[in-house]
Order: C-alpha cells, then sequence, then structure tokens
C-alpha cells in the first residue's frame, strides 16, 4: 500500500473504533447528554484524524532518518507517547471549554482516555501492521 493510503486507511479504522468506543465513554464519565457527548467524541475524532495523518507522516520520516527498520516495542512505544501527548496539548483546551471546566479539570478527566489510547495506539498499530504489512520507512524504504 503506498504510504499516504496507508496513512489515510489507518487513520480512518482507527477514529471509526475510537468513536464507537468513546461516545459511549463520554456520556458516562462526564455525566453528559448522549447527544453531547457524541459531538464531543466526533469533534475530538476530527481533530485527533488530522493530528494522526501530521504525527504519522513525520513518525515515518524520523524513523526513515534514524534507519530503523522494523518496529521494536520501544519505537512503538515512543510512537504512542509521542501521539497522545501531543494530542493530549491539542485536546484538552477543547475539553475544558466543551465541557465548561478548568484546564486542570479538562486534563484530570482527560488522564482515563490518556491511557486507554496509549494502549490503544500501539495495539492499534501493532495489528495493523500485522494486517497491512509495516510501511516502506520501516521495510528501509522510503516514506513520502
Amino acid at each position: 500500500m503506498a504510504p499516504r493510503t496507508r496513512r489515510i486507511v489507518q487513520a480512518l479504522l482507527y477514529e471509526a473504533i475510537a468513536i464507537a468506543v468513546v461516545g459511549p465513554v463520554l456520556a458516562l464519565a462526564f455525566d453528559e447528554p448522549a447527544g453531547s457527548s457524541f459531538v464531543l467524541a466526533l469533534l475530538m475524532s476530527s481533530i485527533a484524524l488530522a493530528w494522526n495523518y501530521g504525527f504519522n507522516a513525520v513518525f515515518e520520516r524520523w524513523e526513515q532518518r534514524r534507519g530503523i527498520v522494523g518496529r521494536p516495542w520501544r519505537v512503538r512505544a515512543l510512537h504512542g507517547l509521542g501521539f497522545e501527548g501531543g494530542l493530549a496539548l491539542i485536546l484538552v483546551p477543547v475539553m475544558a471549554w466543551w465541557l465548561d471546566t478548568t484546564l486542570w479539570a479538562a486534563l484530570l478527566a482527560d488522564l482515563a482516555l490518556l491511557l486507554f489510547f496509549l494502549v490503544y495506539t500501539v495495539l492499534f498499530t501493532w495489528a495493523f501492521d500485522r494486517v497491512f504489512g509495516l510501511p516502506e520507512s520501516a521495510r528501509g524504504g522510503a516514506a513520502r
């Protein structure tokens, strides 16, 4: 699969599964009406989708420049931490605004989601690589 196509397919699958899981969790965790939590999940997913595409493009270039072949667990963990850390910097203010709370409260509320997504990201990318194969960057090829 071409690198750009791979990133798009990966991001869409990742977000579709995430919305299916997070929508109901948001309603319960934040004591929000189902409609509001679904819209928040969609908004967060849209932001995460754009972040996913951009982050993976940069990560694969970094991977290629470093000469990393294959994806050992330490690289997968770095990927998950980088993705989730950057996403938290974006989403916490959005959550604070949507939930009409402080940034601190939004950060605390987001920690449970961050922990879930850290594990989910690592496991999802592992499963994605198993189903679709490693990207060119992890096989020693060029990333585009």
